[in-house]
C-alpha cells in the first residue's frame, strides 16, 4: 500500500462513518507520516500505533489475527460486497458462536450479557 492510496481511503471513509475516538494502526511508514497523522489530528482522533505501550492495541491485534487466520486466509473474496457479507458472518460467529479461552469458553455475548443470548 502505498502513501497515496492509504490517505485516500482515511479521507473517503471518515464522512461516510461516524468519526471514531482512536484511530488503531500499525507503525508503516504510510501510517505515520504527518499528511496522514495529520487528517486524524484534524478531526480530533487520537493515534494508537502498535508498540507504543505494552497493551496498547492487544485486542485489535489478537482480533484481527483471528479474523485473518480463521476467515479471510482460508477464503477468496472476489468482490468488496462478498469481503463485507464474510466478514459479517465471522463476526456474528466470533461474538455469539465462538468460546473464547480467556472467558471460560463462553461466546463473547455470553460474556458480555452474562447469559446464553438466542
Amino acid at each position: 500500500m502505498n502513501d497515496d492510496f492509504c490517505r485516500n481511503a482515511l479521507k473517503s471513509a471518515l464522512p461516510r462513518h461516524q468519526t471514531p475516538k482512536i484511530f488503531n494502526t500499525d507503525q508503516r511508514s504510510q501510517y505515520t507520516r504527518a499528511a496522514f497523522t495529520g487528517i486524524l489530528k484534524q478531526k480530533g482522533i487520537k493515534i494508537s500505533m502498535h508498540g507504543k505501550t505494552l497493551h496498547d492495541n492487544i485486542f485489535i491485534e489478537r482480533l484481527w489475527r483471528s479474523v485473518k487466520y480463521e476467515k479471510i486466509f482460508l477464503k477468496e473474496f472476489e468482490t468488496v460486497p462478498k469481503l463485507l457479507a464474510g466478514l459479517k458472518e465471522y463476526f456474528e460467529f466470533y461474538n455469539f458462536e465462538r468460546p473464547h479461552q480467556s472467558f471460560s469458553w463462553r461466546t463473547l455475548a455470553e460474556f458480555y450479557w452474562g447469559k446464553e443470548v438466542a
